[in-house]
């Protein structure tokens, strides 16, 4: 029955001529392993076109659908995590073939005549696999892909005469938007893997026409593609296949926060085998020359050099140029790779940064997960409104210029400045060594903790020692030095600093007073209307007030009572345009204490005429205090995801 359909078939179809055709070509000197590179791309490119289509039937194109829907094929699509990972790295793999092939095309003179059209077709096919790992970048629609793929579609522009053109139907309009993911979309999955089907059946056409070019003398006898060469082939894909899997299992395809064309992605990079073009536009001399030289006309010229190979090869020296031109180029790449690498490697701002979009992908998905899930109007909203999120950006952007927040600006960065001792400083500024900037006002990681108020209590000198790098500090010390009447806030000249230096710091000090000393944290440490996070004592609160009512401690001792300077001590806080000029210990810490303190920091209430700090109420909306006041105060929706370690250790020492 079998050998009767077989028979109608071969009948109908010569199926058995073309298998015969396929199977038993010749193989001149045998069969070898520097051949398997053109069948394991044929491999890996299937491998992409069937997880492609398993992808497209979760995927939905759009600014609002792209990153949610690959956050359910990652985190909820049974597989789709593996799916997914073989896809994105068998894309990458394909690159690393093509130039294996390349070169081995090139070294064996496989391109020389009568082969120079399949060469060429090669060359063709190496354009369309990169400008399918171009498109396949921006679809996730996170941050990594939106800002690399503007960065591509910028050096598209400079295209002589066409580049505003092309980058405008590239984009769909002069905006990134729902027709960008749409023409993307549409060239990854239809245009380009039909493009790469009709040249690959013209390449192994052209490719069958002449046979396999194998150097001589042959080592071996000749054999035929079954069973020898497809053995070898065979065992190249599965070795591909295990390294793609590999991959995927263990380190798994990387999903960014979502899009967000408000939030500038310092960390975007092109893929790896595009780290070449990036480092080398870095170059002044290749800046000064412009991005059209350095992305189009130098690249182009190598391309062309590379096209021309064929021709070049008729000379007698050009086979020789044509090897060497090729390990130059792929040499000079593979430089300009690592040197990308290692500098960023080098670079603290954009580790950071990276560490930072790892932060912000891991909270996305928590707060995915959580009871809100994702909202209609797309996941990039949950960050957008997440003050776990926004408040260290929202620190860095207004309070790190004096602050430090653990020792970083709040995300987990220095701030650093031109080193003045280095003379490059001044003649030379943009070379000259950068080093981490004293703070110039108190570090807000602790702010209102049990750590705070000991910090404030037994070491207020300290506390807000930085404030005496403020040039502002200065200024009115030199002002108050001349005899001038200056009110400003001095850690070692003020009634604090002589309350703590002559009692605070004595009495707490002793070891029969260290109960009531917590006692007077723990007070103080309540106001901040915290409990449950804080599991506040209630006992350790009321002995506290007591002793800052004028009650005696256990060595029988009183402290200056704090009512003296600050108007308000306990109890909620209230909103008043009357004080002395020393702030509310009433609510001190609370979200609305901070609120008003933010929004007015010289309201008569808080620090009055001594004030230096500008006031926020004009300078952040209402929303963007909210969500700094809660990052500040721990109010936020729980999260897994660490804390930036702290860098206080690397911050200079105060002169």
């Amino acid at each position: 029955m079998i050998h009767q359909l077989l028979e109608w078939l071969d009948h109908r179809t010569g199926v058995k001529d073309l298998l015969h055709e396929a199977l038993f070509e010749r193989i001149p000197g045998g069969a070898r392993w520097r051949y398997v590179w053109g069948s394991a791309l044929v491999f890996t490119f299937s491998l992409q076109m069937i997880t492609g289509i398993f992808l497209l039937t979760a995927y939905s194109g759009s600014t609002q659908t792209a990153w949610e829907s690959v956050y359910y094929i990652q985190e909820q699509m049974t597989l789709g995590w593996l799916v997914r990972g073989i896809h994105h790295f068998a894309a990458q793999a394909m690159t690393v073939l093509l130039a294996f092939h390349l070169i081995q095309i090139i070294v064996d003179g496989a391109y020389k005549a009568p082969r120079e059209v399949n060469f060429w077709l090669g060359l063709i096919l190496m354009q369309i696999v990169l400008g399918l790992g171009l498109t396949g970048y921006l679809l996730p629609w996170d941050q990594k892909g939106y800002y690399a793929t503007q960065v591509s579609t910028k050096i598209m522009s400079a295209t002589p005469l066409v580049g505003p053109a092309l980058q405008i139907i590239a984009q769909g309009g002069n905006e990134y938007g729902h027709a960008t993911i749409s023409r993307f979309l549409a060239m990854h999955v239809v245009i380009l893997p039909a493009l790469l089907v009709a040249f690959l059946g013209l390449h192994i056409y052209v490719f069958r026409r002449h046979g396999i070019h194998a150097k001589t003398p042959y080592k071996a006898a000749d054999a035929s593609f079954w069973p020898d060469q497809v053995l070898k082939d065979a065992v190249a894909a599965l070795g591909v296949l295990a390294v793609v899997m590999g991959f995927a299992y263990f380190k798994g395809a990387e999903l960014n926060p979502p899009a967000d064309p408000a939030d500038a992605f310092e960390a975007a990079r092109p893929e790896w085998y595009f780290l070449f073009l990036f480092r080398f536009l870095k170059f002044e001399a290749v800046e000064h020359l412009g991005l059209a030289f350095g992305a189009i006309h130098f690249p182009g010229f190598l391309f062309a050099v590379l096209a021309a190979a064929p021709i070049i090869a008729r000379y007698k020296w050009g086979h020789k140029f044509n090897v060497a031109f090729l390990w130059l180029v792929i040499g000079g790449a593979s430089l300009l790779t690592v040197m990308a690498i290692v500098e960023d490697g080098r670079n603290d701002d954009h580790q950071m940064a990276l560490k930072e979009a790892e932060r912000d992908s891991h909270r996305v998905r928590e707060l995915a997960q959580s009871d809100t899930m994702i909202p209609v109007e797309g996941a990039v909203s949950l960050l957008r409104k997440d003050a776990f999120t926004q408040g260290p950006k929202l620190f860095a952007k207004h309070c790190a210029s004096c602050h430090r927040y653990d020792g970083h600006n709040g995300r987990g960065r220095l701030l650093r400045i031109n080193d003045p001792e280095d003379p490059r400083s001044k003649t030379d500024p943009t070379n000259a060594n950068r080093i981490a900037a004293h703070p110039e006002a108190t570090d807000l990681a602790d702010f209102g903790s049990r750590t705070w108020m000991k910090s404030i209590l037994l070491d207020y000198s300290n506390h807000l020692g930085a404030l005496k790098n403020a040039q502002w500090f200065k200024d009115d010390l030199q002002a108050k030095t001349d005899g001038k009447d200056v009110a400003f806030v001095n850690p070692t000249d003020s009634e604090m600093a002589s309350a703590v230096n002559d009692e605070y710091a004595k009495l707490f000090s002793k070891p029969e007073n260290a109960e009531d000393l917590n006692a007077v944290i723990e007070f103080l440490v309540a106001q901040r209307n915290r409990s449950e996070a804080d599991k506040i004592d209630a006992k350790l609160v009321a002995r506290g007030k007591e002793i800052l009512d004028g009650g005696k401690l256990k060595d029988g001792a009183t402290i200056t009572q704090c009512s003296n300077c600050h108007d308000k001590i306990g109890g909620k806080f209230e909103v008043a345009d009357s004080g002395n000029g020393y702030p509310d210990l009433a609510g001190y810490g609370s979200k609305e204490w901070l609120t008003a303190f933010l929004k007015n920091p010289g309201g008569e209430q808080f620090y009055g005429k001594k004030n230096r700090m500008p006031a926020y109420g004009d300078k952040l909306r209402p929303d963007e205090l909210d969500l700094l006041v809660r990052w500040m105060t721990g109010d936020f929706y729980p999260t897994h995801v660490e804390e930036y370690a702290s860098r206080k250790g690397e911050l200079p020492k105060a002169k």
